[in-house]
């Protein structure tokens, strides 16, 4: 049977049971329908033998071979992962548009007697609907923004504030990086699975209530925020966090302890500052950093790179400052405090 949900909210209110992507283990790692399980019929090995069979021998010998492979694997995943399964068990299975690789799987599913649909389109289709929320609509939720300086514990704040209630999109967390030069955190997820996460974060959001969001530019580390939500976001207004330079460096230290250990890393990411800030100045930074004065070296970018970067863009902003908050230590009873008060602001 055919599935076609005309929307993400119809995708995950449908109640199936499980839903299954077929598609090879790398296709299914750049991005997949949140919640899905991979069971591939074709592995990528075996894909791509697939396809030079098809293309350098024949389209029939290509299918027979594909046949048998699709039947060996299903029939490895129905003896493992799906053992457990009773006859009401009732999944979604897709590939990429839709075609052989889901429904050779499903006709399997459905001969054992579950009660198995077909995602029409496949990932396709389900990364048309991705789109459509997040590049054709309006935004719909009244958007509030976070902002201050580098180092006024933003990110903490609008988490904290999540736990309190508030309704949050995180950002930082969906494209794994904080946001700066230094915010790289093992890597970040593909474009597609940014944006399959964030679609995923939009749709649990009450539209009736507002939505929180740290300020960040267009992209965060190298995933772009898509236009629905960023043309929100340039007009929102915000709750400005202020603190003390001591008192950023310092809470800036203890958020980037995993740069601050790696001093291979702390260069590389200096050195890549030359263009902007000279080699005169980064080779003070380094001196600083191979002498262990991390604080000094904290305070130094904030005052010559991160500081002025933030005023020249405030300088050009429109938005209205709804709440400025002033923070002195940003420790975490100080922090528990600042998301109070936040949560109180948005109502």
């Amino acid at each position: 049977m055919s599935f076609a949900p005309h929307s993400l909210e119809a995708l995950r209110g449908a109640g199936f049971d499980a839903v299954i992507d077929v598609r090879s283990p790398s296709e299914y790692a750049e991005d997949r329908v949140p919640g899905a399980i991979n069971l591939p019929v074709l592995d990528d090995a075996e894909r791509a033998r697939i396809g030079t069979v098809y293309v350098r021998q024949s389209a029939f010998l290509a299918r027979k071979m594909g046949a048998a492979l699709v039947a060996r694997n299903a029939a490895a995943h129905i003896e493992g992962p799906l053992a457990g399964h009773g006859g009401g068990w009732r999944p979604l299975v897709y590939c990429w548009r839709g075609g052989q690789r889901s429904n050779s799987f499903a006709s399997i599913l459905s001969q054992i007697g579950w009660r198995v649909s077909v995602l029409e389109g496949g990932y396709r289709g389900y990364r048309a609907l991705v789109k459509e929320a997040l590049y054709d609509r309006v935004f719909a939720p009244r958007t509030v923004l976070l902002d201050g300086f580098t180092g006024t514990a933003k990110t903490a704040i609008l988490r904290r504030a999540g736990e309190m209630g508030a309704q949050v999109i995180d950002l930082e967390g969906l494209a794994n990086h904080r946001g700066s030069l230094f915010g790289g955190q093992g890597g970040q997820p593909a474009q597609k699975a940014f944006e399959s996460a964030l679609a995923q974060a939009i749709g649990t959001l009450d539209p009736t209530r507002p939505v929180l969001i740290e300020a960040e530019s267009s992209k965060v580390g190298d995933r772009v925020v898509p236009p629905s939500l960023w043309r929100a976001m340039q007009t929102a207004p915000r709750i400005v966090i202020e603190a003390p330079l001591a008192a950023r460096a310092a809470y800036s230290l203890r958020d980037y302890a995993d740069i601050a250990v790696d001093p291979a890393r702390l260069d590389a990411t200096l050195d890549a500052l030359v263009p902007l800030q000279g080699r005169e100045r980064v080779a003070a930074w380094r001196a600083l950093a191979a002498s262990g004065q991390l604080g000094d070296l904290a305070a130094a970018l904030m005052t010559h790179h991160y500081d002025p970067r933030y005023a020249r863009q405030s300088g050009r902003e429109t938005r209205r400052v709804a709440a400025r908050l002033r923070a002195e230590r940003l420790d975490p009873a100080e922090i528990d405090a600042l998301a109070a008060e936040v949560v109180a602001h948005l109502g």
